[in-house]
């Protein structure tokens, strides 16, 4: 009889999440560097290369906007009957929209600062004959009218009637969701179902249990986010040459300093005031800062950031749960505050507008108050259209910075979603309600990590009466604001 003995069975290890996008980032550039260099089809069309990095990186960003009405209103709905464990519940979301304004008014002075001094606008060889009227504007009626909702699922539709070649008119119909008003009718329904009580439990049970379901659909859709990134990078560099970002070199760089200054400079300050590592926010935070670049998309990174505030930078859910959902669709400082701020400048200088001191506090009063219109309208365009229109610039400069939006936009994304983690922490910090040792550990090698094992034990202990600390997170006790 012989000993048989058994190996070991080695499983396959793919790289982490982090190094998948790294490595869909270095091999996007490369590819659409490729296709730059191959140039249009003789008839002018996109090569197949464009064609098809555009298809890898439009079919991601189209999936996850997909997922973004359900995951909106499920994910606020539960965040407001969340709230009712959670003690002093208006004193953290309070603290929470003070941190907001309290941001969102330092990014726009870091904007309106670099903005006068680089002068971008003067040192640019646009002028106004080179932009054209913008598509779409926005204006504080459009903003009033985008909160009221239209119908309970916030869907818009809109049509374009064009003429074809041979001559013949052809209408498309497309439909959108306003993010907006399925924030209002998420925050109306969450807090009439707290007021109904106990009658309005099963409903509640349901909505958790949908929010669960949507939040597994989404998560196999950012695993995705590799290839989604190779596709949009390459697209991206396929597309934007130094031929059109050149003219905008001065702007672009104004941009990326302003994002860059906030992003490294003052979020560090702000968490080493409140006395936190800053290279612990970093390395937690930093699956949702890389997801929000490639993605542009603040609602599609909503999960990761939630996913990274609990569990890699300590915050407790009950209080992530109602602070990052409300985060994601309107705290923009990238979006909102930056990029209006110096747009704003930009603008005003190759229209030759002199701007006074009340215009410059004006620029700040609406990029902190009006920051909740990128969710509602079409984005950050629509937030610049809104700056310009409440100083009275042209909004034809618009149609100057359209070019290489894209480009901006990665950058803008990406600080919106470091602020969107940042508040919370913070605020927990302040309230003492903040896991110090988690946050102290921060790593994202569990990201994807199913939590049901740890979901099934928290449940068994609270039926039990047991609050081991030991075996219970210190997040997911009851949330007590000092």
């Amino acid at each position: 009889m012989s000993d048989t003995i058994t190996q070991p069975t080695r499983r396959l290890r793919f790289p982490s999440f982090t190094v998948q996008v790294l490595l869909g980032l270095g091999l996007g550039v490369l590819l659409g560097w490729i296709a730059l260099q191959m140039g249009p089809t003789p008839s002018g069309d996109a090569n197949w290369l464009t064609t098809t990095l555009d298809t890898l990186g439009s079919s991601f960003v189209t999936l996850l906007k997909a997922i973004v009405p359900p995951l909106v209103f499920l994910a606020i709905v539960t965040s407001i009957a969340n709230l009712e464990r959670v003690t002093n519940a208006a004193r953290l979301a309070w603290q929470t929209l003070l941190w907001f304004a309290i941001t969102a008014a330092i990014s726009v002075g870091v904007g309106i600062g670099l903005g006068l001094l680089l002068q971008p606008g003067a040192r640019s060889t646009l002028s106004p004959e080179d932009g054209f009227e913008a598509g779409s504007s926005g204006s504080w009626l459009d903003f009033l009218k985008g909160l009221v909702p239209g119908n309970w699922l916030g869907i818009g539709a809109g049509t374009q009637v064009s003429t074809g070649a041979d001559g013949a008119v052809e209408a498309t119909t497309s439909v959108s969701f306003n993010v907006l008003q399925i924030v209002v009718v998420a925050l109306v329904v969450g807090i009439a179902a707290l007021r109904t009580g106990k009658a309005a439990q099963p409903f509640l049970a349901f909505n958790r249990s949908a929010l669960a379901v949507v939040q597994k659909i989404l998560w196999w859709v950012i695993r995705l986010a590799p290839l989604g990134t190779l596709g949009l990078i390459g697209k991206a560099v396929a597309t934007y040459g130094w031929d059109l970002l050149a003219p905008l070199g001065t702007y672009a760089a104004a941009i990326y300093l302003g994002l860059a200054v906030v992003l490294l400079v003052v979020y560090p300050v702000i968490l080493r005031a409140n006395g936190l590592r800053v290279a612990s926010f970093f390395r937690g935070a930093w699956p949702a800062i890389q997801l929000a670049f490639v993605s542009r998309s603040s609602v599609g990174t909503l999960p990761v950031t939630e996913r990274v505030v609990e569990r890699n930078l300590g915050v407790p859910r009950s209080y992530a749960s109602f602070a990052v959902p409300l985060a994601a669709t309107t705290k923009m400082d990238g979006c909102a505050s930056i990029y209006p701020a110096i747009s704003a400048i930009f603008v005003a200088q190759i229209f030759g507008v002199d701007l006074s001191v009340t215009d410059y506090v004006l620029i700040a009063f609406v990029s902190v108050v009006g920051s909740a219109a990128t969710a509602g309208l079409t984005g950050a365009v629509v937030m610049l259209t809104l700056t310009l229109s409440t100083l009275g610039l042209p909004l034809a400069g618009v149609g100057l910075l359209l070019a290489i939006d894209p480009i901006l936009d990665m950058g803008r994304t990406a600080v919106n979603v470091a602020g969107q983690a940042l508040v919370p922490t913070v605020v927990a910090k302040r309230e003492g309600i903040l896991d110090v040792e988690r946050y102290a550990s921060a790593s994202a090698d569990n990201l994807f990590a199913d939590d049901a094992a740890d979901t099934a034990d928290e449940s068994a202990a609270v039926d039990d009466g047991v609050r081991d600390g030991a075996a219970v997170p210190a997040q997911r006790e009851p949330v007590t604001a000092s």
